[in-house]
């Protein structure tokens, strides 16, 4: 299916006509039969379809999204429970089965109709129709930080708000007195009139009879208790002790043990393999081969690849090693990074089909009467997601059933693609989701539980499929290369009078170019330069490279002009309020102004990403001939903190994540393929490179914004521009690793 936008959505459900309609009986608030079935047990009442009340009056939050390290889950929990006015000590979680009843209907609800406030009659129907959309593309989707600020508002929330309004209402019932007379505390009912006390358990039963409104009234947040609170991680003391369950520790009667190799060229196509020396091993089960080649009745989304079962993992490996295999690479066997870029010189230069992003002003007038211009050249590399746990995936397949055991970031989306791939009906496919050791977009794409259930269905027993390293380096679906090419005119007084930017391929998010300054003209677009390297989702998505690119290059307008790069900054958020108070705290905690010794500097950068806020002040020191970093001083805006502490965790592994790729991240394309292969190639940082990190937040009372991916993206420009400080050279090319620190410095951007 392509990809939905907010007019094609609004316009189905306009077209459709009965979509709105049918919308009212697939309501989210309605517990279904389906759903009661999933995910309640003897002694618990599913009152919603994300909370079920059991005898014991212990409450459980049924949440549709993974945990992968970021702690979203307790915080949703905590969501729920502010709303539900529960006992904090009597609720537990539990991630919600990949089913239909838990597509992520809260996404397109946040999305399309946030700040709208939809009235009882309209909103049941409103809910159907993102409901049924969202089922139908498979998306129970763990990403772009949308759990919290989305789900969590649009979702937790509600869920909490209507199950104790459906509570209230019920016991008002039962007691005979007007349920205005009733409060909740503590997953307890009271009547103060009366003296009347009752847990709610005592009135679950009768009230998952009723509906939940889909507009109940939600809590001031003058009035929060739990929202706003460090409540200690749900998901931190199993995975302390061993108890947590990753994927990795599924064991299935009888399992073997399989490792794959696919095209070192991608999309390559396989030519031969000789498994005779793999065959030989002892251990070794069974070599199965994937080939498209000559195919008719079948499309492989996994791409071509040759798998070596084994009755362990390392015998699966030895055997993999010793196959002889012959790709055929389809005419990208000469393809290099060194190409790519000059492709993307080439395409931005012609301009062909350039679309526009924004376009304000005579940005030609602004050129024209610009005393200085100033212009730039910025690259990033391609970058691998490389997380920690390896991928990996279980699987079982009979003649109509189909059972997958993996970590991922789309449990719907996966039981789906399953389905189509292995030609089943969606109930005959099991999916069971587990925590994650990270996953950062990669775990969004299935091909690693596809190859298991291929396979585990070709051999006839449950197989567990094990990436090694290597293979996940080379085989992941990477954060693109990207060039952007820069030109600025600044007036007599050095005022931004014209910005104008181009550069190759553009995905999500929309806004990620867009920079918040005040100019006369703005001149921004995209031409599409297309390689053969797979993209996918990574980290803060196009913010991460744009976020390098237009902090970098509005510093150096700063210099052009003369001006203090924070000041210079402040002057042109006048109008932005908001973002001039992030980045004046930013500026206040690092002490900015503060001299410092010689060879030592000091970069600011302030993004806007996913709803929220992000400043930061590097302070970098050039010794040996490399840049350490000395501390970063982190300040974000995500409208109001509902966990500060995981707040403060997602930015500093937000930061350390960009810090890598920053300094360290360059996945090389030679012949066709990755050259990199492991972390002696591919390098992150260590303990003893890490940084202080700083991280203060600011409740601003805006909508919600998001945590997990809003700190990667203004980390490489604060370094970029705290070595220019600390030098005077610019880097306009991404890795930081790859310069020359005792080469003479590199010359000052273009000035006309």
């Amino acid at each position: 299916m392509g990809k939905w936008t907010r007019r094609a959505v609004l316009s189905a459900g306009v077209i459709g006509g009965t979509g709105l309609i049918v919308g009212v009986a697939l309501r989210p608030g309605n517990p279904t039969e389906a759903a009661g079935h999933l995910v309640a047990g003897d002694g618990e009442h599913l009152l919603h379809v994300f909370l079920k009340i059991s005898d014991d009056n212990r409450v459980t939050a049924i949440l549709p999204h993974s945990e992968m390290g970021q702690g979203a889950q307790t915080a949703l929990t905590q969501m729920l429970a502010e709303e539900l006015d529960a006992d904090w000590d009597q609720i537990d979680f539990e991630e919600a089965p990949a089913a239909p009843e838990y597509a992520n209907y809260a996404f397109g609800r946040g999305y399309l109709f946030k700040g709208m406030d939809l009235p009882d009659l309209v909103a049941p129907s409103i809910d159907g129709l993102v409901l049924k959309i969202a089922d139908s593309m498979g998306i129970q989707i763990t990403g772009g930080s949308m759990s919290i600020r989305v789900t969590g508002q649009w979702g937790m929330r509600i869920a909490g708000a209507a199950v104790r309004e459906m509570l209230v209402k019920t016991a008002a019932t039962v007691w005979g007195v007007p349920a205005s007379e009733i409060r909740a505390a503590n997953s307890q009912l009271f009547h103060d009139a009366s003296g009347r006390q009752a847990p709610y358990a005592e009135f679950a039963a009768a009230a998952a009879k009723t509906t939940p409104s889909a507009t109940p009234k939600l809590k001031d947040p003058k009035s929060f208790s739990i929202i706003g609170q460090s409540k200690p991680r749900r998901d931190i003391p199993s995975k302390v002790d061993g108890s947590a369950t990753f994927a990795m520790d599924v064991k299935r009667p009888g399992m073997v043990y399989a490792a794959v190799r696919r095209s070192p060229v991608f999309g390559g196509q396989l030519k031969r393999v000789d498994d005779s020396a793999a065959r030989a091993i002892p251990g070794v089960i069974d070599v199965v081969t994937l080939s498209s080649a000559g195919s008719t009745d079948q499309e492989y989304p996994t791409g071509d690849f040759v798998a070596v079962v084994a009755s362990s993992y390392w015998i699966a490996e030895r055997g993999i090693k010793a196959l002889d295999i012959d790709w055929d690479g389809l005419g990208n066997e000469t393809v290099s990074s060194n190409g790519i870029f000059e492709q993307f010189d080439r395409d931005i230069t012609a301009g062909i089909d350039r679309e526009f992003d924004l376009e304000t002003g005579d940005i030609a007038a602004g050129f024209a009467s610009a005393k200085t211009v100033i212009s730039a050249d910025y690259t990033v590399p391609f970058l691998a997601h490389t997380c920690m746990e390896p991928l990996n995936a279980t699987a079982e397949v009979s003649g109509n059933s189909a059972e997958v055991w993996v970590g991922c970031q789309n449990p719907l989306g996966f039981r789906q693609e399953l389905a189509a791939a292995l030609k089943m009906e969606l109930d005959q496919v099991t999916l069971n989701n587990h925590f994650m050791g990270g996953g950062f977009g990669r775990r969004a794409i299935t091909d690693n539980a596809l190859q298991a259930a291929y396979i585990a269905r070709a051999v006839g027993k449950p197989v567990q499929l094990v990436w090694s390293r290597e293979e996940d380096v080379r085989q992941d679906f990477y954060r693109p290369a990207v060039q952007s090419r820069f030109k600025a005119g600044l007036d007599d007084n050095g005022k931004l009078v014209a910005w104008q930017n181009t550069y190759v391929d553009k995905h999500e998010p929309v806004e990620a170019p867009i920079i918040p300054y005040a100019a006369e003209s703005f001149d921004i677009g995209h031409v599409s330069s297309p390689t053969h390297v797979p993209f996918g989702a990574w980290r803060s998505v196009d913010h991460s490279q744009h976020g390098f690119f237009t902090e970098s290059f509005i510093d150096e307008v700063a210099h052009a002009a003369g001006q203090d790069p924070f000041a210079y900054r402040a002057e042109l958020l006048k109008g932005k309020p908001r973002h001039l108070a992030v980045l004046k705290k930013a500026a206040d905690e690092a002490d900015w102004g503060r001299p410092l010794e010689p060879g030592r500097g000091r970069g600011i950068s302030l993004q806007e990403s996913f709803g929220s806020l992000v400043a930061q002040v590097v302070e970098v020191t050039i010794s040996g001939g490399k840049p350490w970093v000395d501390r970063v001083v982190a300040v974000i805006d995500a409208g109001y903190a509902v966990s500060p502490d995981g707040i403060s965790a997602q930015i500093e592994s937000g930061i350390i994540y960009g810090l890598s790729a920053a300094l360290y991240g360059d996945i090389l394309i030679e012949n066709g393929a990755v050259k990199q292969s492991n972390f002696h190639d591919y390098d992150a940082v260590r303990m003893h490179d890490a940084p202080v990190i700083q991280t203060h937040i600011i409740n601003s009372g805006a909508e919600l914004g998001g945590a997990g991916e809003p700190g990667t993206p203004g980390i490489a420009p604060a370094l970029a521009n705290a070595i220019f400080d600390a030098t005077g050279r610019r880097i306009r090319a991404l890795p930081i690793m790859n310069v020359d620190f005792g080469a003479p410095t590199e010359a000052s951007p273009q000035l006309t």
